[in-house]
C-alpha cells in the first residue's frame, strides 16, 4: 500500500508541475529557472563531488562540488526573480537571503514574492525601491520558505518511503520500481539526485537509479529524434541532462513519461540482476552515475550492465515512437512562439499604457 502511495504522489506532483508550467503566470519561464537552478548546483555536486572528487580521489574538485550543491536555494532564489525581469540586483538580493533553504521551497517561495517585487519595482520609483525591497524581500520570501519546507518535504518523505519499502520486497519488484520512478522524478523539477540523496540511498537500490537514468538517456536521445520534439540540440539536450529540457517534457508528459516508465523498469531490472552497487548517494543522474559505478563493481559487469541497457533503451525508444505516432505532441518551436506572443502581448500593453499616460 505504501508503494502504491508513494507512486500516485509522484504522479500528482507531475500533474500538478504540469498544469503549472502551462497554465501559471510566468510558469514556463519559473519552471525552466528552477530546472536551470538544479543544473547549477546537483549537476556540479555530481560529477565534481562524487564523479571527480570520490572515483578519482581529487579532493579539491570534491570541495567545490559540496559547495556547489548546497546553493540550490540561492540559484533557485536568484533565476526564478530574473525569469520574472526583475533586475538582476534585487534578484541577488532575495537569492542570497536564500542560501540556507532547499531548492523546492526557495523556488515557490521566490515564485510568489516576485510579484510583489515586480509591483515594488513598478509602483515605487526614486531609488526607494531599493530600500521597500530590502526591507520586505529577505524576510517575506523566507518566512514563505519556511512555512512550505514542511509540506515539501513530507511529499518527498511519502516518495522516499515508497522505494525503501520497494527495496526490502522481492529484488526483481524492486528493480522493475525503481527503475520506473527514479528516472521519472530526474525529468520533473523534483530532481532525483535531490530526491536520493534526501532519503540516503545507497546499493543496489542506488546503482538502479544511478544507471536507469543513464538508459533513460539512451531512450530519450531515440525518442526525442524519431518523435522531433525538437531540434537536434534539443535531442542531445535531453540526452546530456533532461532538467535542461523540461519545458518540452512537461508539454508531452503522457508519451514522454510512459514510455521512459515501461523502459525504466526493465533497465532496473538488469541493473538488478547484475547486482550492482553504488554507495555513495545522489547519484540518480544520467552520466555521473555511470562513472562512479565502475569504482563501486567489477567494470566489466558494469559495462556488460550498460551495453545491455543501451540495446533495451533503444530498442523502447523505437517502439514508443511507433506507438505514439499519430498521438498529438508539442513541440520546442510551438513553445517558443508561444513565449513571443506573450512578450508581445506585454510589449504592446506596455506601450498601450504609456499612450494613455500621454493623453
Amino acid at each position: 500500500m505504501q508503494i502504491v502511495l508513494g507512486v500516485l504522489m509522484l504522479a500528482a506532483v507531475i500533474a500538478v508541475m504540469t498544469l503549472f508550467t502551462f497554465k501559471a503566470p510566468h510558469g514556463k519561464k519559473a519552471v525552466s529557472a528552477l530546472s536551470g537552478a538544479a543544473c547549477a548546483t546537483f549537476l556540479p555536486q555530481a560529477f565534481l563531488s562524487y564523479a571527480i572528487g570520490g572515483v578519482f580521489h581529487v579532493q579539491f574538485a570534491q570541495q567545490i562540488g559540496d559547495i556547489m550543491g548546497n546553493l540550490g536555494g540561492l540559484a533557485a532564489g536568484t533565476l526564478v526573480p530574473l525569469s520574472f525581469g526583475i533586475s538582476p540586483v534585487f534578484s541577488v538580493l532575495l537569492g542570497v537571503s536564500l542560501l540556507k533553504v532547499k531548492l523546492l521551497p526557495a523556488f515557490i517561495a521566490a515564485y510568489l514574492v516576485s510579484f510583489l517585487i515586480k509591483w515594488i519595482e513598478k509602483k515605487v520609483t526614486g531609488g526607494l525601491d531599493l530600500i521597500v525591497v530590502v526591507l520586505v524581500g529577505p524576510m517575506l520570501v523566507n518566512a514563505i520558505a519556511g512555512l512550505i519546507s514542511p509540506v515539501v518535504m513530507m511529499i518527498l518523505h511519502v516518495i522516499g518511503s515508497a522505494i525503501t519499502t520497494a527495496a526490502v520486497t522481492s529484488p526483481l519488484v524492486m528493480g522493475a520500481i525503481l527503475g520506473g520512478i527514479i528516472p521519472l522524478v530526474g525529468m520533473t523539477p523534483l530532481s532525483s539526485m535531490v530526491l536520493t540523496s534526501l532519503i540516503g540511498l545507497t546499493g543496489i537500490p542506488m546503482a538502479i537509479g544511478a544507471l536507469c537514468c543513464t538508459g533513460n538517456s539512451f531512450l530519450n536521445f531515440t525518442f526525442f529524434r524519431k518523435m522531433k520534439f525538437g531540434d537536434n540540440a534539443t535531442t542531445i539536450a535531453v540526452t546530456i541532462e533532461p532538467l535542461t529540457q523540461i519545458d518540452i517534457i512537461a508539454a508531452n508528459p503522457i508519451p514522454i513519461f510512459g514510455v521512459n516508465l515501461v523502459a525504466g523498469a526493465v533497465n532496473g531490472i538488469i541493473v538488478t540482476l547484475f547486482g550492482l552497487v553504488i554507495n555513495v548517494t545522489g547519484m540518480a543522474t544520467p552520466w555521473a552515475g555511470l562513472i562512479v559505478a565502475f569504482g563501486f563493481n567489477d567494470p566489466m559487469k558494469v559495462i556488460m550492465a550498460v551495453l545491455l541497457i543501451l540495446v533495451s533503451s533503444t530498442i523502447f525508444g523505437y517502439l514508443g515512437a511507433l506507438v505514439f505516432k499519430n498521438f498529438p505532441i508539442h513541440t520546442v518551436q510551438e513553445l517558443h512562439a508561444d513565449e513571443a506572443k506573450d512578450d508581445a502581448k506585454k510589449v504592446a500593453d506596455t506601450q498601450e499604457g504609456a499612450t494613455d499616460l500621454a493623453h
